[in-house]
């Protein structure tokens, strides 16, 4: 008990030694935080991602029109070597052009809904009658033969279980306890390790796709005019998704529309007791594959100290979203962040040491493309982990993807010597409720790319508040889910952490090299 006692105050008296070494720049930081929090633009910068460039899911028109705006904002700005850099082939560009749907039997009733993403439109308005489909194999559609054209498709799921009360807040905040908790994790607890088998898991659900595919076909053969899909959500929100391939190759599938908890068990109710349904549709939508080129938008203030203005500091957030709304949390919010961080530091003449850039990432929803395809082509390839010399020359990555919630502290993602020198730069902060560093591993963004070849990469703890309840992917994700003080406060603490990452001695200290990542199939 003793030994471990005086290996715990060893290990504190070390973090503390470290903490003392690493200085942070007072005037910088008033600096920082008077122009970021007095002079904001972030809620501007999130306006015109958002309700002037409209949905931007990956390779659509509304994506384009917002990097085309982010070049010429970062140029006003007075940003160099600003420009929309192809990181490899994606595949078709999709848009939703009109979008009505709406039950006539037994009564009118507009539906809430959207059509799935890279689904076709219904060739102009349809009207028929909606029936009730029992199927969980291909097979089980043998009793439908040449009953289903021209009709509309709603699936009979025993899965599909009535709507529940919910009696709990959308938006939270981080307590000081769940904040104390994740600070108190140490080293060996961070690989959460996920229940079940994943391999079993991952067969599971390429078994189901496949079958759900199988059954789409059988539809199309026989010339249903439109699916309807039942989205996970309630009281009118609902969470969108993927109908078919954005690959240019990809075959022809059926008009799919993901409709609303409500709407879907409303039918469901009604054909199951026998109910006569006739709804009406009229949805067209386009596909553009002129360019299947992935581009992130991507810009610098170049450094200028003689021995360090090669090295890069790297800050970013994914710049797509989903096409039900306008993506404001998800990732309007993270990337308005980043650019007004980079705004920040243009108006306080900030002449970095370190050559400080920002990149927007395309096509995350897809599996984190555009960040990977950089990364690939900039610094190495994690498959096989052969690096190039511009691997060493990044300090670090910084990212943000969780919301519009404020900062609270920051993921370590394993590594240990980087928490003495995050908690002195978030010391100045505290007052913004900015405080915490913890240990553990984040997932599913777009620092992963970077730790994934050996280059620190790091996101942000934020507050969750309705990120997870109501607006990641669904209809309700627009610019009025937008919390400013949040933005506010998030910016101005990038902006010190870019500010210390450029100006500090040493590069930010590294992990141990990954071993090469195996290939999944």
């Amino acid at each position: 008990m003793m030994k471990r006692f005086t290996t715990t105050l060893l290990g504190l008296g070390l973090c503390l030694s470290a903490m003392a070494q690493e200085k942070t720049d007072p005037a910088a930081i008033q600096k920082i935080r008077k122009e970021g929090l007095e002079n904001s633009k972030v809620m501007d910068i999130a306006f015109h991602i958002t309700d002037v460039a409209g949905p931007r899911l990956a390779n659509s028109p509304g994506l384009k029109r917002a990097q085309e705006w982010a070049v010429k904002q970062f140029n006003e700005w007075g940003l160099k070597n600003v420009q929309l850099e192809a990181w490899g082939n994606f595949g078709k560009g999709w848009q939703i052009d009109k979008y009505y749907a709406a039950t006539t039997l037994p009564f009118y009733h507009a539906i809430i809904g959207s059509p799935k993403a890279w689904t076709p439109g219904t060739n102009g308005p349809v009207k028929a009658e909606v029936i009730l489909i029992k199927a969980d194999t291909v097979t089980d559609l043998d009793k439908y033969k040449g009953k289903l054209a021209g009709k509309i498709i709603l699936f009979d799921q025993m899965t599909i279980q009535p709507l529940k009360n919910t009696y709990k807040p959308d938006a939270v905040r981080l307590t000081d306890s769940a904040l104390n908790a994740m600070a108190a994790a140490e080293a060996g607890q961070v690989a959460a390790r996920r229940p079940g088998n994943p391999n079993n898991m991952m067969a599971q659900m390429l078994k189901m796709r496949a079958t759900r595919a199988a059954i789409a076909d059988r539809l199309k053969e026989e010339n249903a005019a439109l699916l309807l899909a039942f989205a996970r959500g309630n009281h009118g929100t609902f969470f969108t998704s993927n109908g078919a391939s954005y690959a240019l190759d990809a075959k022809a599938v059926l008009p799919e529309l993901e409709i609303s908890a409500e709407d879907y068990l409303h039918m469901l109710r009604l054909l199951r007791a026998g109910q006569k349904v006739e709804m009406e549709a009229d949805i067209k939508t386009s596909f553009y594959d002129q360019d299947p080129q992935g581009y992130n938008v991507i810009a610098e203030i170049p450094g200028t100290d003689k021995k360090l203005k090669e090295e890069l500091v790297i800050i970013g957030g994914h710049y797509d979203s989903w096409h039900a709304a306008t993506g404001a949390t998800d990732n309007a919010a993270g990337s308005a962040v980043m650019m007004e961080a980079m705004r920040i530091l243009k108006a306080i003449d900030f002449k970095p040491k370190r050559t400080v850039r920002i990149v927007l990432w395309s096509s995350e929803e897809q599996g984190l493309l555009g960040s990977r395809g950089y990364v690939l082509k900039h610094f190495g390839d994690p498959k096989t982990m052969v690096l190039t010399p511009d691997q060493k020359k990044v300090s670090a990555y910084y990212n943000l993807d969780n919301g519009t919630g404020a900062i609270r502290g920051i993921y370590l993602q394993g590594n240990k010597e980087a928490g003495p020198i995050f908690q002195e730069w978030l010391n100045p902060f505290s007052d913004l409720g900015a405080k915490t560093v913890t240990i553990n591993n984040t997932g599913g963004t777009d620092h992963q790319a970077f730790d994934a070849i050996g280059i620190p990469g790091f996101q942000f703890i934020q507050d969750p508040m309705d990120y997870n309840t109501r607006t990641h992917h669904s209809n309700q994700d627009t610019y009025d889910r937008l919390v400013e003080e949040d933005l506010k406060r998030s910016a101005t603490i990038v902006a010190s952490f870019v500010y210390h990452t450029s100006e500090r001695a040493a590069q930010i200290p590294r992990k141990e090299l990954p071993k090469p990542a195996p290939v999944n199939p």
